[in-house]
Order: structure tokens, then sequence, then C-alpha cells
């Protein structure tokens, strides 16, 4: 119990560590607090600076969860005690202590919580998401279809114990992404474009 509760907290530094800041400031010289979606995430330090540096901010956002669960497995095998570390992660990455308790929007870090522990199922949901996103150019609706997928994909892959942890981070993604799901119902949401620098642009579908 006492290496859950210290993992558990290693977990929320661990997520807590904003990386997409980091890049974007590093490399880019650029704030994505302040510009683009003012989101930290990989789709908006795509926008701000480029398709590589988003997908190493992606790597880096999975990464905060898959090595807390990594070290949860190494001592228990007990579903309960796993999530409870791999939530922890989450909620770093949501309500970053570095950030004043602000954060991204938990897509990237889910997806990173689950490969550990149920690679096939995660795999799936990801394929639901980027075939949604490449058909919609809708990046929020395929995150949420992700996690919301992610339930049913365990209980066919026959890993139905780590539902409950699925259903919990659909529940945290969907109100970070209250805001979307405005935009979507009003069919004002951003959609996807990859412009000719190889930077992801932002286009209003009402424009």
């Amino acid at each position: 119990m006492l290496f859950v509760i210290s993992l558990s907290i290693v977990a929320y530094l661990l997520g807590s560590a904003p990386w997409g800041l980091v890049i974007a400031r590093v490399f880019c010289g650029i704030d994505p607090r302040t510009a683009g979606s003012r989101n930290t995430g990989a789709t908006n330090v795509a926008r701000l600076c480029g398709f590589g540096w988003g997908v190493a901010t992606l790597f880096c956002d999975i990464m905060k969860g898959t090595l807390p669960v990594l070290l949860a497995l190494w001592d228990t095998s007990d579903p309960a005690a796993i999530s409870t570390v791999a939530f922890f992660a989450v909620l770093g990455h949501v309500f970053s202590c570095f950030m004043g308790f602000r954060g991204g929007k938990a897509v990237a870090t889910s997806i990173g919580v689950f490969l550990p522990i149920a690679f096939l199922p995660t795999l799936i949901s990801c394929l639901v998401c980027i075939g949604i996103i490449a058909v919609t150019r809708f990046v929020s609706l395929g995150s949420l279809c992700l996690l919301a997928s992610l339930p049913v994909t365990l209980w066919l892959c026959d890993a139905a114990c780590w539902i409950p942890l699925a259903v919990l981070l659909f529940l945290v993604v969907a109100y970070r992404h209250k805001e979307n799901i405005v935009r979507l119902r009003e069919g004002r949401e951003n959609l996807l474009v990859l412009s000719k620098t190889g930077s992801l642009d932002r286009q209003n579908k009402g424009n």
C-alpha cells in the first residue's frame, strides 16, 4: 500500500511535466498557452511549431502515463492499485502543479497508461480515433471517440478489469473537452488542416 501511495505521488509529478510548453518555448520560442488554441497538447504544438514537434510532444505525453504504470506493474498485478497510479498520472496532466494546476486534455496520457496493460484494445481505439479524424478532420471528436470506444474494446479483448479506469478517464477527457463538445454541437469546431509548411492549421467550419 505504501508503495502504491508513493508511486501515485510520483505519477502525479510525472504527469504534471508540461512537455508541450517546454518543447514549444525551447525549440520554437512560442508559449502555447497564449497562442493557437492556448493548450499545451500535441495538436496545438503541431499547429504552432510544426508536425514534428507535435509528434515529439505526443510521445512525451504518452510516456508520462506509460512509465508510472510500468513501475506499478513491477510491484503488483492488482488492477485497483495500477488503476490508482494511472489515474494520478492523468490527474497530473490535467492539473499540473508546474502550471498553476492547469493542464492539457489528457488524451495522450490516457493512451499512455493503457499501453502497458491493454495494448490491443488501446491500439484498436487509436485506429478508431485516426479514422474519425481522417474523415471529419475534427481532432476533438476523434479523441472523444477514442476514450468512448475503449471500454468496448477492453470488453471485446477480455480485459474487462480495466473498464472502470477507462470509464473514469473518459469522464475526465469529456470534461476537459466540454468547450469542444459545445462547438461540435453548434457546428463551430475547428477543422484540422495540414499546411504546406508542415504545420497544422485551424480552419473554422463556419468560415
